[in-house]
């Protein structure tokens, strides 16, 4: 939408400051000016369920500090992208290095623990969740769970329900679709559902990254953070990549965004592989 054009609301530069600055402020993301466009298209449908006349209105409502219309404001502004097995060569990893290696290391005590944080609408979950079980030869015994998190409520739902239009899987090989995608009588025919056995090991939970503290305590032998890094600067980048560390098993491993490096950053950390790093 082009700056000068009519508008249904009154937006101003001065409102796109205030909401860069109150997203920045609540999680973290580093808001560009080219999304000025975006943020009055996400956002005005809001301006207009709140009965409001312009996006003046909206930031002060905000700025008192609104908490169910902030938790809106920022399930809006958050981009969400993903798709299953995105970024092939993080599971091929897994596959052929990480799990037999765990296999191994963890052969007696049979624990294994995977967040993703970040999951958007599940599909990474979920690769990792298939990834695991076609892979463990015997996974009798093992306690296996995985946490995934996001701040967006809405996405976080989506992923919980593991409900999908068929088109999303379009690119998986015929046996993967068969064995961990289902159809049944509550979806229509355009839909498809991910195999119970998947939801069994995936608790998801809302978390902002940028909190100061966090609910989990580890040891986690693998995080996946993709395409997060990206939105936040380099000293926010360095306290997150740190704060992973302290969570992360000794050996353990952190992958992240093919956009995405430490490099520079002072971290635990020592890049193995195309943005995959292994803890010191």
């Amino acid at each position: 939408m082009a700056q000068g054009r009519a508008r249904e609301f009154e937006y101003r530069r001065e409102d796109f400051a205030i909401l860069k600055r109150l997203s920045n402020q609540h999680s973290g993301i580093i808001v560009t000016d080219d999304k000025f466009d975006m943020f009055y298209a996400r956002l005005s449908r809001r301006v207009r369920a709140l009965g409001l006349t312009s996006f003046r209105e909206y930031c002060q409502l905000l700025e008192r500090g609104s908490g169910p219309e902030f938790t809106e404001f920022i399930n809006s502004v958050t981009t969400n992208l993903t798709s299953f097995f995105r970024e092939k060569h993080h599971f091929d990893y897994l596959k052929n290095t990480l799990i037999p290696e765990l296999i191994r290391k963890n052969s007696i005590q049979k624990r294994l623990r995977i967040w993703s944080a970040g999951c958007s609408t599940g599909e990474e979950v979920y690769s990792i969740a298939m990834t695991l079980l076609e892979n463990l030869p015997d996974r009798k015994g093992w306690d296996i769970k995985i946490l995934a998190t996001d701040l967006d409520t809405n996405v976080l739902a989506t992923a919980a329900k593991g409900v999908y239009s068929k088109e999303r899987i379009t690119g998986l090989d015929a046996a993967t679709t068969r064995r961990w995608f289902l159809t049944d009588g509550d979806l229509s025919a355009s839909q498809v559902r991910v195999h119970p056995d998947l939801q069994k090991l995936v608790t998801f939970k809302q978390l902002n990254l940028m909190a100061p503290s966090w609910p989990m305590r580890g040891p986690f032998d693998i995080i996946f953070c993709r395409n997060v890094l990206i939105y936040f600067d380099s000293p926010t980048k360095e306290k997150l990549a740190n704060r992973y560390g302290e969570l992360i098993a000794p050996q353990g491993h952190l992958f992240i965004g093919h956009s995405e490096s430490l490099h520079q950053l002072q971290t635990p950390f020592k890049l193995i592989g195309k943005t995959i790093y292994h803890k010191l």
